[in-house]
């Protein structure tokens, strides 16, 4: 089995900072790419940010210069930089792994448990 494991989340202040960060742990072959969503209260889940095993980096206009996404491999852990915060950052942040078992194996999706980023005005 495979298990993504997130931590970091929490309360900051408007300007603050945070680091998220994401393991993923059990029978995995490669790892294509990991990423960060998030999901605000009455709002869908979006894509924050997404790093491949080749480091390419992709991040949404809205937290660029802010939000800095990075990986280590051979942890299999990303992390999530996030500063000057602001209120609606607030959301559930989910760690997103897309990954092979086996060297020959289809392309799974998995998803952490998710962690609260509560930033107050």
């Amino acid at each position: 089995q495979v298990q993504l494991v997130e931590s970091g989340g929490g309360l900051v202040q408007a300007g603050g900072s945070l680091r998220l960060s994401c393991a993923a742990s059990g029978s995995i072959f490669s790892i294509n790419d990991m990423g960060w969503y998030r999901q605000a209260p009455g709002k869908q889940r979006e894509l924050v940010a997404l790093i491949t095993s080749g480091g390419s980096t992709n991040t949404v206009d809205s937290v660029k210069g802010r939000f800095t996404i990075s990986s280590d491999n051979a942890k299999n852990t990303v992390y999530l930089q996030m500063n000057s915060l602001k209120p609606e950052d607030t959301a559930v942040y989910y760690c997103n792994a897309r990954l092979r078992k086996q060297k020959w194996g289809t392309v799974l999706d998995y998803w952490g448990q998710g962690t609260q980023v509560t930033v107050s005005s």
